[in-house]
């Protein structure tokens, strides 16, 4: 039987691999970057074998869907930002099997889910920047589109349990990745350079949600979290919507979830919005 071992919330900010390069910003994501590379020490340690992603980069506007390719292969430019993300090299294995029963559950909840075989289709940004820093080497990932412009919180929520019940009917053992931020309202072109866009928040009010939602996440006050999800998402701007940590909290049990959050190195800002990498035990 498979399960999932660990589950954990991510950030994916272009500017970590800006960090490896050499120039004014190398070494200015380190904490982020060794906050992912423990999360995947602790995912070994507790026998994962496969990581699913939940990538707020891949944007979908009709029904969900899996890339449940099984291999990903290819070198990536960000469109979004062509001058943080070039000729990004990846080659991972892939999960056909687990990515379409995951959508066969999903649909029978009534969440119409698509897992697609599709050479041709590639992986986002949302995906690629955490893996290329966790290194999962021969680890199988499936990849799970949670930018959601047309869909609800519920039926996310719902996916999450899908994609419980469907790691637990398979032999995977799971590392669980929301992959996305906190508040997500990038700074106004105008006025990115003149408030250091690269390292602050855009609004004093998101960075002050955020930190109670942190807050909430440590105390283990889920339920509490869940009940503001919606607002939060809507007026701070969510990212994706916040259908990452809506189908996050689903496979891990909605509110009846009793673990407390993991910080991993700090809270910061970037381009204006809210990063953190947060570990959720599997209780």
């Amino acid at each position: 039987m498979g399960e999932i071992v660990l589950a954990a919330k991510i950030t994916h900010v272009p500017t970590m691999l800006l960090s490896e390069q050499p120039g004014k910003l190398q070494g200015c994501r380190q904490q982020a970057i060794d906050g992912q590379r423990k999360i995947m020490r602790r995912a070994r340690e507790a026998g994962a074998d496969t990581v699913i992603v939940l990538d707020t980069h891949w944007l979908v506007n009709a029904g969900y869907h899996i890339n449940s390719n099984a291999r990903f292969k290819g070198c990536f430019t960000s469109h979004e930002f062509p001058h943080f993300i070039q000729n990004l090299e990846y080659d991972y294995r892939g999960n056909p099997a687990l990515g379409d029963a995951i959508a066969a559950k999903a649909t029978e909840k009534g969440v119409f889910t698509l897992s697609h075989q599709v050479e041709t289709l590639d992986l986002e940004y949302g995906t690629l920047v955490p893996m290329h820093f966790m290194e999962p080497g021969d680890m199988p990932i499936v990849s799970i589109a949670a930018w959601c412009t047309v869909h609800s919180l519920e039926a996310s929520r719902k996916l999450g349990e899908a994609i419980a019940e469907a790691v637990r009917e398979s032999d995977a053992k799971v590392l669980l990745l929301a992959s996305g931020s906190l508040s997500h309202k990038i700074w106004e072109n105008d006025l990115y350079e003149a408030n250091n866009g690269t390292f602050t928040i855009s609004r004093e009010f998101n960075r002050q949600v955020d930190l109670r939602v942190l807050e909430l996440w440590q105390n283990g006050e889920i339920s509490t979290f869940l009940k503001m999800l919606p607002e939060y998402a809507q007026y701070c701007c969510g990212e994706g919507g916040m259908h990452d940590t809506a189908m996050l909290f689903g496979a891990l049990g909605w509110d009846a979830y009793t673990g407390k959050g993991e910080l991993l190195g700090e809270y910061f800002p970037s381009s204006g919005t809210g990063q953190a990498n947060v570990i959720f035990p599997v209780v």
